[in-house]
């Protein structure tokens, strides 16, 4: 029995709860759970044989959703459950049209692994990334329902190849099939054994290129541009480190950019700090949403207050700086590369190998402090072909690793690659 792994995910879950008083996402992880055998009971009948998709959050249900598309379209009707670890990733989900059935993942244990697949009895199962629940996992491989693990990659320092690491060695030998990004992965796991592995690259491709191909129109953006004259830096998912950084940079140049930002973590007090320390007069966006509402003459900053309208709001913009490399590791910067964006981003991306893929393909920029940035941001606005050039590589480091949905629909149905 994994005694250390049932101590560790145990303290995790009382740990939540006791902060649940204090702190709103525990909360809300707790509440959310409240009910859950009672909607499964209910969603019983519907959800019989469907194909179960389960992500932490946002980014890796983003990741997955291409492969699902991709199953679904192989046997239409089939039903579907998402079910997600985080908050977040539920609120921004729970109306998904693809899906029968939204929910929370329970708790991870034997009694409630065994519990939610007698109620759902799934035909299939996906697992995005870095989602390892040992007692689930066994619950399906005893159940013999096939899993699959979607676009993960893997590092030589994780828990898998080490010595101490038996349960996590068992939790991947549940599944069926493991989809791996690259030949690297690859190689990992074939050390440890396992063969049924398939290099498929990362559908996180094509997730962002089908938000290019939709090119849908947001008039409050747009809105923006028509009042500003200089180029469009657009900020997403930036934390305090980064925005301290920007606004040092910003306020060295002779010709600085116009900026629209987007927290990662929205907050009136963040946003406060917004306005007071980034360039004015500035507008939020649901203000410009209301057209109705005359915004402010030489508005220069943009605060976007909106959840859900980031990865295309990238359109828009001239140069894209994605947040958290400052702050444990970065967001997404393949959503403005797939616009054709330039991309500047902090210095911790060990783990996402597609930064490091847009740096050598020259449409990234890794800035390790506030004249990095000035200098980067100073040669993109005033070189306006290098801007161009840099977005066009950008561009084509999604377009030519797109696929990677079909090729893992195609290894799950059987049929060739």
């Amino acid at each position: 029995m994994p005694l250390i792994y049932d101590l560790v995910t145990g303290a995790y879950h009382v740990g939540i709860r006791m902060a649940a008083p204090f702190v709103p996402k525990a909360r809300e992880w707790v509440q959310g759970r409240k009910g859950i055998w009672e909607r499964f009971q209910e969603k019983s009948e519907a959800l019989n044989g469907c194909i179960w998709m389960h992500c932490a959050s946002v980014g890796e249900c983003e990741q997955g959703l291409p492969v699902l598309r991709a199953l679904v379209e192989r046997s239409p009707g089939t039903p579907v459950l998402l079910t997600f670890h985080s908050p977040s990733g539920f609120k921004a989900f729970k109306d998904h049209p693809l899906a029968t059935h939204v929910d929370y993942l329970p708790p991870d244990g034997p009694g409630n692994a065994h519990r939610m697949i007698r109620m759902v009895r799934p035909g299939k199962v996906l697992f995005v990334r870095y989602e390892f629940w040992y007692h689930f996992l066994n619950a399906l491989s005893l159940a013999e329902v096939p899993s699959y693990l979607v676009s993960s990659n893997f590092r030589a320092d994780q828990p898998f190849f080490a010595w101490y690491g038996a349960t996590w060695r068992r939790m991947l030998r549940c599944f069926t099939h493991l989809f791996v990004q690259d030949e690297r992965s690859a190689q990992l796991l074939g050390s440890i054994g396992l063969k049924n592995v398939t290099i498929c690259g990362d559908s996180r491709m094509d997730r962002v290129s089908e938000l290019v191909d939709r090119n849908e129109a947001l008039p409050a953006a747009a809105r923006f541009r028509a009042l500003v004259n200089a180029p469009l830096l657009v900020c997403g998912s930036t934390w305090p480190p980064d925005d301290d950084l920007i606004v040092d940079a910003l306020g060295r140049m002779d010709q600085p950019p116009s900026v629209l930002i987007a927290p990662h973590e929205p907050s009136s007090e963040g946003e406060l700090e917004i306005e007071r320390s980034f360039p004015g007069p500035l507008v939020r966006w649901s203000a410009l949403e209301q057209e109705a509402l005359s915004p402010p003459e030489g508005a220069r900053t943009c605060l976007l207050d909106r959840m859900g309208t980031l990865s295309r709001v990238y359109k828009y913009a001239d140069i894209a700086y994605v947040g958290g490399g400052f702050s444990g590791g970065i967001h997404s910067v393949l959503e403005p590369a797939a616009w054709g964006r330039p991309v500047i981003f902090g210095p911790e991306h060990q783990k996402f190998p597609e930064a490091k893929g847009l740096i050598e393909a020259g449409g990234g920029f890794q800035v390790t402090d506030a004249d990095e940035l000035l200098e980067v941001l100073s040669t993109l606005v005033a070189d306006t072909v290098l801007r161009e050039q840099a977005g066009h590589a950008a561009r084509m480091f999604v377009v030519e690793r797109t696929g990677a949905a079909e090729r893992m629909a195609h290894v799950i149905y059987g049929d060739h690659i």
